[in-house]
């Protein structure tokens, strides 16, 4: 093998995407112990970054955004990086990179400026891929002789997601007492299971054992509160309420949790939590790509058990909330 001291992983994206990534370090670091990783991200997830083993220091984009171009190829000097892998190819964090000559530049051969920018160049198409997206990240190891793993789930004990302690305020979301299942009902983007659905799947719930609590964004909470039994005794209500941080730290103090392909499942699953995630057939948004990995992590499309697909729907749509209730509460 052929692995640098010092790497930085570039993945300035979305939340889920980032979690996903988590265990690239983890990978490297089972491979070559000792290897210091900084990740490059984008500010919004760096409550993430910080809780995993596998990472030794964090720079957002944005704070190298606004020291302009200069500044940022001194700050990513100043690393003393031998490498960097651009996890998810940006232009920006290219061209710095190559003016803050760091000797190895690795992305995908697929992005033009990678030819200008880049001198390690690796050709695979995520989009044809049958492969996870976990395993996919780990294709643009090969320059260093690192393998891929066979399954994606040979990744879950790399993923080192620390499970926060809950202040306060999240531990007042909670009731002692009960399981406590957190449902997060919408996504930023591609397909959703149903409001009408999660609502069924609240009213499954014994208000003597179980706990419901709703999780989003304050615009999703205006949307969901319009569909969704919000006001039964044994449904909390958090929407817009807490920053990402609060939400690991409610996640982590939970049973288990319930979404469509969003961050807060892949967050789920990596802190070992009942995680069901519920999946479009679809590529690319299959699970075979996207399934949430944990020890306690299940992907559910729709079978034939669940019923007939309604006219124009997505067989997502479909999936029967007993069959989600009866995963989320098995034991």
């Amino acid at each position: 093998m052929n692995v640098p001291a010092s790497i930085i992983l570039s993945r300035p994206d979305n939340l889920g995407d980032a979690v996903v990534t988590l265990p690239m370090a983890g990978w490297i670091k089972h491979h070559v112990p000792g290897t210091r990783i900084t990740a490059l991200v984008k500010r919004y997830t760096l409550p993430v970054w910080k809780a995993c083993t596998h990472i030794d220091d964090v720079i957002t984009l944005e704070e190298l955004q606004e020291t302009g171009d200069a500044g940022a190829a001194v700050r990513l000097n100043a690393t003393g990086a031998d490498a960097i892998v651009h996890v998810f190819p940006h232009r920006e964090v290219a061209r710095w990179a190559k003016a803050a000559a760091i000797p190895r530049r690795i992305g995908t051969s697929h992005r033009w400026w990678h030819w200008l920018t880049c001198n390690e160049r690796v050709d695979f198409s995520r989009k044809r891929s049958g492969l996870h997206e976990a395993q996919l990240n780990t294709k643009l190891l090969a320059p260093f002789g690192i393998p891929v793993p066979i399954m994606p789930q040979a990744l879950v004990p790399y993923i080192g997601l620390r499970i926060p302690e809950p202040s306060g305020k999240v531990r007042s979301r909670l009731r002692p007492g009960r399981k406590n299942y957190i449902l997060h009902p919408l996504k930023a983007s591609g397909v959703e299971w149903g409001l009408d659905n999660f609502a069924r799947l609240i009213r499954l719930m014994d208000p003597a054992l179980h706990h419901c609590i709703l999780t989003g964004t304050q615009r999703e909470a205006e949307l969901y509160r319009q569909a969704l039994p919000v006001d039964l005794p044994y449904v909390t209500d958090t929407g817009g309420q807490l920053n990402l941080a609060e939400l690991m730290e409610l996640i982590g103090a939970s049973d288990g949790l319930v979404a469509a392909s969003t961050g807060p499942l892949h967050i789920a699953a990596a802190m070992r939590k009942r995680t069901v995630g519920l999946f479009s057939t679809r590529r690319p948004i299959h699970p075979g790509r996207w399934a949430p990995i944990g020890e306690e992590a299940i992907a559910l499309t729709h079978t034939e058990t669940d019923g007939p697909v309604g006219k124009g729907d997505d067989p997502i749509r479909s999936i029967n909330p007993q069959r989600v209730f009866d995963h989320l509460t098995a034991r």
